[in-house]
């Protein structure tokens, strides 16, 4: 299981950061990926993190804004956000990669295990 946090209301501008913290498996052994969805829109990848510590990947489009990192000793991956904006507004998921390595590109089909979900809502 995933379960996601960190979500809320934040100001255009503001910074916040999610967490995805696993139970019944361990995510060091997996690369873990977020995504975010706007309702009647398709899931959009954010980024995703390899097993090791150091290298991800993240979209183009938000580049410079969000990053990822986890801390496998408590068994949780994060996505800093910074400089929100209204855009941004969607509920965010991380998910387990389903093969080894890291993806070159951010699809869903390529994950298994979804959290439930956080929103993540930019709004002055």
């Amino acid at each position: 299981q995933l379960v996601e946090s960190g979500g809320g209301l934040v100001q255009p501008g503001g910074s916040l950061t999610l967490s995805c913290a696993a139970s019944g498996f361990s995510l060091s052994t997996y690369a873990i990926g977020w995504f975010r969805q706007v309702p009647g829109k398709e899931r959009e990848g954010v980024a995703c993190i390899s097993r090791s510590v150091g290298r991800s990947i993240v979209a183009d489009s938000l580049k410079g804004r969000f990053s990822v990192s986890r801390d496998n000793a408590k068994n949780t991956v994060y996505l800093q956000l910074n400089s929100l904006k209204s855009e941004d507004t969607a509920i965010y998921y991380c998910a387990r990669y389903k093969y080894g390595g890291l993806p070159s590109a951010l699809l869903a089909s390529e994950y298994d295990w979804w959290g439930q979900g956080t929103q993540v809502t930019v709004s002055s």
